[in-house]
């Protein structure tokens, strides 16, 4: 046994630490003025700037064009968030009145009350967490476009620090406060470790906070997608198809809105996103350790191994992130791409021995847990290292499928000579086929972790696959940072040079985008099933029989839901453009065709109105799939019972990682096949270039909508049906009645 004070030292020592550079990066970062070298009097930063001039001549209003862009991107994006934030408010409220409800009659008032606690907690720490990586993009955008005047090197750490930011404040923010609100409830449940049952319940009770994460995350996934979804076919089609605007032209009023979402969707979306994962893989590995028969239950330290693991992954991401910005540093545009990917092995490979460190220090070298006697703690670290490499491997592969320095998607490009549909059909082949070596590899984690440890193990590795998110946030932010950063070098008439850098940081970024995505996905897969064996614990189900017919029905009904799901955020991006569509028409509306573009050369756009319509329609088409998300699991469990829920959250993983994956690398694949004919083969303007933008114009709902959604869809459901498994029946009360007849 460890001495009492270890487990909090090592974890409050780490968050600390990550916390404090995550504030010193966001001060630096805020201090780079927005103005000309001659007006700054001396307040450059040396870590930033390292030339004395700029490499080319400058509009003479180029930084009160920055101001006001820049100042247009930040209003959206609060008055997006605040907006949202009411909806979230009122959810908290009614939701959380019910949780209480329902857990106090079903199960004990006790257990209703700290579950709820845990609940609001998570949900405002989900919320703090995608404002704080919200507010460091907007700040930042403006200063890595001014800083690409100075060369790769400075404009690429401004964006890089700025995602360590949101990576490090995340982590280490979700792991203080679940480590104190634990502490907190374990006060009230005195008996812990001597009484199993009241170490399971407390437990239980704790799954509230990854409830409220996930919660908060389908707000963030969904409403978030929907907005920058809509904005961004809204602005492609009103000004390449329509108009023939060149992208981010500052005559489209889209396109502000566009940059818009990429904050509140790729921002603090994939925030929340990503806090739920960490929220729930914590919580699933508590609920299971504490389960009947296991020996962990009376061991602080290994309960709290989970809280252990990722705050030691915030010191070894902090190491890591020095490889690129003082390493190996930036300075051509051939160096960006290798230097962000590099991130991901660095990282990956420091954080091996740190698990084993880590299960050989915090938990018993042997054990019993979810039914598997005789575990080892070496056992435990080889489930965490099958997550860790796992991820690493889906990481890869999601950048093999969708970066144009590879074959697959410059035989997608090659594929646009032929028009759309080829281009459409070879995007959506390609999509499938992507999902075979990542579903692959979580197959081998999941036989190898479970043989080993049982669920446990499975809890464990979806805890590898975590353990460098503070990594993967960064390079995750790091993209939507500099896709700003090249519009609003566009929109402000920055020098040509600039925004041959600001272009070519995007491109690497979008790459790493897509490189998150597959990482977010296959975090939540072993998330899901991690909750999913929690569910069967705490519903004491001794298996679950899919030939049985309530079984089985379940998992057929399961698995539609995510295709229903991914058709509902699709539809709603349809809708919400088509309104984008109209406004911009609209503004430049004229009696001829070479009358609209001269009134669009003059007119000054009104930006305002179309963040007004994305917001309104995105908030207003989040709330059918969010009921979706919610209610499926809360009806069938409550009606049908544990059995066909069991069934649900079973048919809903295996189809919605499959959906996911391809829908997300078709996205990703149509994107950088456009960019590869427009950037690398300069064919802007030609047919191909236009089928391609077709494609991506179809991909965009797929990769930053429905795809990251289904995410939500399947971690939601079974958190869900988790934290109110005490209170529901094995056979649900419908089946109750017609039992009666």
């Amino acid at each position: 046994m460890l001495d009492s004070y270890v487990v909090p030292l090592v974890v409050l020592s780490c968050c600390v630490l990550g916390g404090a550079v995550a504030v010193y990066h966001a001060i630096t970062i805020s201090a780079i003025p927005i103005a000309a070298p001659s007006d700054m009097n001396g307040q450059e930063n040396a870590a930033l700037v390292n030339s004395s001039s700029a490499d080319d001549a400058e509009p003479a209003d180029m930084y009160d064009r920055i101001k006001r862009i820049s100042g247009f991107i930040a209003e959206g994006a609060d008055a997006f968030l605040f907006a949202e934030y009411a909806y979230m408010a009122v959810f908290i409220v009614v939701f959380g009145a019910a949780l209480f409800v329902v857990l106090g009659f079903g199960a004990n008032w006790a257990t209703a009350g700290f579950a709820l606690l845990s609940f609001v907690v998570g949900s405002v720490t989900s919320i703090i967490s995608g404002f704080i990586g919200m507010r460091i993009a907007v700040i930042a955008n403006s200063r890595t476009a001014i800083m690409a005047r100075y060369g790769y090197e400075t404009s690429f750490n401004t964006a890089f620090k700025a995602g360590m930011v949101m990576g490090l404040g995340l982590v280490s923010l979700g792991c203080a406060v679940l480590f104190i609100l634990v502490n907190a409830v374990a006060v009230y449940y005195d008996n812990w470790n001597v009484d199993p049952e009241q170490c399971h319940s407390m437990m239980e009770a704790i799954s509230g906070f990854g409830l409220g994460g996930s919660s908060i995350a389908l707000f963030g996934r969904v409403g978030g997608g929907i907005y920058t979804k809509a904005a961004d076919v809204g602005a492609d089609l009103s000004g390449k198809v329509c108009n023939d605007f060149p992208e981010d032209d500052p005559r489209n009023p889209a396109v502000v809105a566009d940059n818009v979402g990429d904050n509140v969707g790729d921002i603090a979306g994939m925030g929340a996103d990503l806090f739920g994962s960490l929220g729930e893989a914590c919580c699933a590995s508590m609920v299971v350790a504490s389960v009947s028969g296991s020996t962990l239950f009376n061991h602080w330290e290994a309960l709290m191994f989970p809280v252990v693991l990722l705050s030691l992954g915030l010191v070894v991401s902090w190491l890591t992130s020095f490889v690129a910005t003082h390493l190996f540093v930036v300075s051509t545009d051939v160096e960006i791409e290798p230097a962000l990917k590099r991130q991901l092995l660095v990282s990956t490979i420091i954080m091996t021995p740190v698990s084993l460190l880590a299960a050989m220090v915090f938990l018993p070298s042997t054990f019993t847990v979810s039914g598997v006697v005789d575990v080892k703690n070496y056992h435990v670290f080889f489930c965490v290292l099958c997550g860790l490499w796992a991820g690493l491997l889906i990481g890869y592969i999601t950048e093999y499928y969708t970066s144009f320095a590879y074959s697959p998607v410059r035989e997608l490009a090659k594929a646009c000579e032929a028009g759309a549909a080829p281009n459409v059909i070879y995007g959506l082949a390609l999509g499938y086929k992507s999902c075979i070596i990542p579903v692959t590899a979580m197959c081998v984690t999941v036989y190898v972790s479970y043989s080993l440890a049982g669920m446990y193990g499975i809890a464990t590795a979806a805890l590898g696959i975590l353990s460098t998110m503070a990594t993967g946030l960064t390079i995750d932010a790091y993209g939507p940072i500099c896709d700003n950063a090249g519009g609003i070098a566009e929109m402000c008439h920055m020098p040509e040079q600039t925004r041959v850098r600001t272009d070519n940081l995007d491109a690497a970024g979008n790459t790493t985008a897509a490189i998150g995505k597959g990482f977010a996905i296959g975090s939540a897969a072993l998330v899901s099933l991690a909750l999913f064996g929690a569910f069967v614990s705490t519903s004491k189900l001794a298996a679950v029989d899919i030939l049985r017919p309530f079984p089985f029905a379940g998992l057929l009904f399961g698995a539609m839901i995510p295709y229903w799901f991914s058709a509902m955020t699709m539809k709603s991006v349809g809708i919400a453009a088509f309104d984008m569509v109209k406004e911009v028409e609209r503004q430049l509306d004229t009696t001829t065709e070479s009358g609209r573009l001269i009134r669009a050369q003059k007119m000054d756009p009104d930006y305002a109105a179309c963040i007004d319509i994305s917001t309104k329609a995105s908030l207003r088409e989040m709330i059918a799939p969010g009921a979706l998300v919610l209610l499926t699991p809360i009806l069938t469990g409550f009606f049908l019972g544990t059995e066909c829920l069991a069934g649900l959250l079973a048919g809903n993983l295996v189809s919605g990682v499959q959906v996911a994956i391809s829908a997300s690398n078709t996205g990703g694949a149509f994107d950088n096949g456009k960019k590869y004919i427009g950037g690398v083969l300069h064919r802007k303007g030609t047919d191909e270039y236009k089928a391609a933008v077709i494609g991506d114009t179809i991909g965009d709902p797929l990769k930053d909508t429905s795809g990251p959604a289904v995410n939500i869809l399947i971690k939601l459901s079974a958190v869900t049906s988790l934290v109110l498994a005490p209170s529901m029946p094995s056979r649900g009360y419908l089946v109750q009645l017609f039992d009666k007849f």
